[in-house]
């Protein structure tokens, strides 16, 4: 055979692969990351720490600004890493989408998050997938990361870029790697986190693993995309199943005048077969409230009900009501009024405690249903000095926390602990309180009684 003829697909494939995965050992790929918010930027920092140029997309400019200015963004993360990161010339962030081409990497760390019938939206993927395909050129290796349905990856993003006249294995390399972040969690961070990989074919497998392996503690490969999706899932049902569990007990045993918090300390110093988890006002964040309606919808596409799941979900989704309706009976025992025309202390809007993220945070459900029942809810949280607009809560933009002193407490009827930051001086909120709801344990962790104190 001449030896002008040109190689086949599979021997130019080969070859881009391997110069990739020479560039991502030597550190000379670049990472593109798209999204640069709660998993984008803590992604972009551990990749531009173990040596790799990143490059970072977000489409608000402000943001962008403000990450290239040094800001952090992100409560739990010092804006002293991300200074260091520009600092370095390995880090950028930029609104200008047309730079897509000039990664290497492309990651992307975009919200999935619900319609307003609970259903999956992946507005968010397929506009990015669209994007990427713009500037999509042979050699580059693109990673979904946000949580979605098993099949997201080959089924809609694959599409989306072969549209492009490139084709996934060819020309261009496609994985999935589900985004493993805790905020706030000081034990665990990115690097320290193994990440799960399935690869659209073996390359991509190969490439991927190569890039996560150069940040994070261990990589752990599956057969497929669709299990590395389902595993994500699977992680986020099992919390958000075992949470609906002990709030039901938190019901049952309170109405037998037994505290679940108790009942679960002790059973949590048996070693083996018990795992804590504890009861609260609602789900809140970014996965455990949303990522069980992905498999629950998906599921309906095999005639297949979920109901252990979607059970959860009820029982989960009801907690708010559940909680208003113990402040209501509260303060007719305690007050001698009803919840019309109180006025309630929200003390935490966050959706975790010590971090600076309400994204479907009960919270804002709580203030939301008290508001509808007549009450005027005031709320304090050092990390959140405003509230954001949100889609489920659009009227609560704009609300500023209030400082929690003598002249805000007296104005209050009782206190609602929704999210138990540390930090939060407790002991006043319950001397200078009739009733305080807590919702967290947060004041008998503290070490404070009282006839004042219920828990709900």
């Amino acid at each position: 055979m001449p030896s002008s003829v040109s190689q086949s697909p599979s021997a130019d494939a080969g070859r881009s692969a391997q110069a990739l995965l020479a560039a991502i050992e030597n550190r000379s790929a670049r990472v593109g990351v798209i999204g640069l918010g709660y998993v984008g930027i803590p992604l972009a920092l551990a990749s531009v720490e173990c040596g790799f140029p990143v490059l970072g997309f977000d489409i608000n400019a402000t943001r962008v600004d403000r990450l290239n200015g040094g800001e952090s963004l992100i409560a739990h993360i010092p804006d002293t890493r991300m200074r260091e990161a520009v600092a370095s010339g390995r880090f950028e962030a930029t609104a200008d989408f047309s730079r897509m081409g000039e990664a290497d990497i492309v990651i992307i760390c975009v919200p999935t998050p619900l319609t307003r019938q609970r259903e999956p939206d992946l507005s968010f993927v397929e506009a990015t997938a669209r994007s990427i395909g713009r500037t999509l050129r042979p050699g580059q290796l693109v990673v979904l990361e946000s949580t979605t349905w098993p099949g997201t990856t080959r089924e809609v993003v694959r599409p989306v870029l072969e549209s492009s006249g490139f084709a996934s294995g060819r020309d261009f390399f496609l994985a999935y790697s589900p985004e493993r972040e805790d905020p706030g969690n000081d034990t665990f961070s990115t690097r320290a986190i193994p990440r799960v990989i399935g690869g659209d074919g073996e390359a991509a497998l190969t490439l991927a693993q190569a890039f996560y392996g150069a940040l994070v503690v261990k990589t752990v490969t599956v057969s497929s995309p669709e299990a590395a999706e389902a595993v994500k899932l699977t992680e986020n049902i099992f919390r958000a199943v075992n949470i609906a569990l002990v709030n039901e007990l938190k019901t049952v045993y309170a109405a037998m005048g037994i505290d679940v918090w108790e009942v679960i300390d002790a059973a949590k110093t048996k070693p083996f077969g018990f795992m804590p988890f504890y009861p609260g006002p609602g789900l809140g964040g970014h996965c455990i409230p949303i990522d069980p309606f992905y498999l629950t919808w998906k599921a309906r596409e095999f005639d297949i009900v979920t109901r252990f799941i979607e059970l959860a979900g009820e029982i989960n989704t009801a907690m708010p009501h559940r909680v208003v309706d113990a402040l209501a009976a509260a303060l007719d025992r305690v007050r001698g009024r009803g919840l019309n025309g109180a006025r309630i202390l929200v003390l935490g809007v966050a959706y975790k405690k010590n971090v600076d993220d309400t994204r479907e945070s009960p919270a804002l459900k709580l203030i939301d249903l008290i508001e509808a029942r007549g009450g005027h809810c005031d709320y304090h949280d050092p990390f959140i000095p405003a509230l954001p607009r949100t889609r489920a809560h659009p009227r609560l933009e704009g609300r500023r926390s209030v400082a929690l002193d003598e002249a805000t407490l007296s104005a209050c009827d009782a206190a609602l602990i929704a999210t138990d930051h540390d930090g939060v001086d407790y002991a006043l909120v319950a001397r200078r309180l009739p009733l305080v709801v807590d919702t967290r344990n947060a004041l008998a962790r503290a070490g404070i009684a009282g006839e004042n104190v219920v828990k709900a």
